[in-house]
């Protein structure tokens, strides 16, 4: 074979397949949502687990709109210019959360790279509506990097959320590809100053495996994260969104996965999620910190 043929992939394997079942917590969702004119990135980036999530009535909603400032290589999320601000959107999200009874509120956005703040100021309005309107419920923000600026980050930190994510997506060789807007130890340093802010915050970044790393700069990518005081992890499956996304290189076995987790734990992660089919709001109900469960079950 000659070495300029393109190197031709598996077909997606078994274990990648998806179960869907659209009970009656998936279809009450999907309506309100709907009917509020929301976002979700669970239909956005075409999420895998958005029956299972659902059907535990969890959900992630995206605010800031559905148009993103950046057009990275494996998100499916469009990529324009966005509309004005919808400052009416945190009273809807927090009225939806309260009708929906959900007991787990994931927040997450576009990058919106066109505001000073980087839609930091919405995220800290979605936050406190979401805590008048239903003090039970536990709130995790997935935030963009804010381009680095930390006064961003100490607003959203200041709303009070119980986990801060932001994903790190890839390693570092790979970021001029798959992220080339983003920066790598921008990523990092955004999640070592919110514990800077507040040391008992729970902070979780997430990973793509399949789009040409080595295990060698996984493990270098985990090492870092602990070095930066993150206390969980996601691991998952890139999946190609459509023909004009970066491909897919190979796909991992769950065994690969379990090793993985394994690794990750054992350098002192609090909470690892690995499995193909992961995603960075999977079960992320699972892991509020004991003191706030103990809390809410008082």
């Amino acid at each position: 074979m000659s070495t300029s043929e393109p190197l031709k992939l598996a077909p997606i394997p078994d274990w990648i397949r998806i179960k869907v079942t659209e009970g009656g917590n998936f279809k009450e969702l999907k309506q309100l949502v709907q009917g509020a004119n929301l976002h979700t990135v669970c239909e956005e980036a075409r999420c895998p687990n958005i029956f299972d999530c659902w059907n535990r009535r969890t959900a992630t909603f995206m605010i800031l709109g559905d148009v993103c400032t950046r057009a990275c290589r494996f998100c499916a999320v469009t990529s324009g210019r966005p509309a004005e601000l919808d400052l009416g959107e945190p009273l809807r999200v927090a009225e939806s959360v309260a009708q929906l009874g959900l007991k787990h509120a994931v927040i997450t956005s576009v990058d919106r790279d066109d505001l000073k703040d980087g839609g930091a100021g919405i995220f800290a309005r979605t936050i406190r509506a979401i805590r008048r309107r239903s003090p039970q419920t536990t709130v995790e923000v997935l935030t963009p990097d804010f381009q680095g600026d930390f006064d961003s980050v100490r607003t959203v930190v200041e709303a009070g959320p119980d986990i801060f994510n932001h994903n790190t997506e890839t390693v570092p060789r790979l970021y001029a590809r798959i992220r080339p807007k983003a920066v790598y130890a921008n990523s990092l340093a955004l999640l070592r100053h919110v514990k800077a802010l507040a040391p008992d915050m729970v902070t979780k970044s997430g990973l793509m495996v399949g789009l040409g790393e080595t295990e060698d700069e996984l493990v270098e990518v985990f090492r870092n994260m602990r070095a930066h005081n993150i206390d969980v992890l996601t691991v998952g499956q890139y999946l190609r969104p459509s023909k004009k996304h970066a491909e897919v290189v190979r796909y991992y076995r769950p065994e690969e996965f379990v090793h993985l987790k394994e690794h990750a734990l054992a350098m002192g992660f609090g909470h690892v999620e690995a499995g193909p089919l992961v995603r960075s709001s999977y079960h992320a109900d699972e892991q509020i910190p004991a003191p706030r469960k103990s809390l809410l079950a008082g």
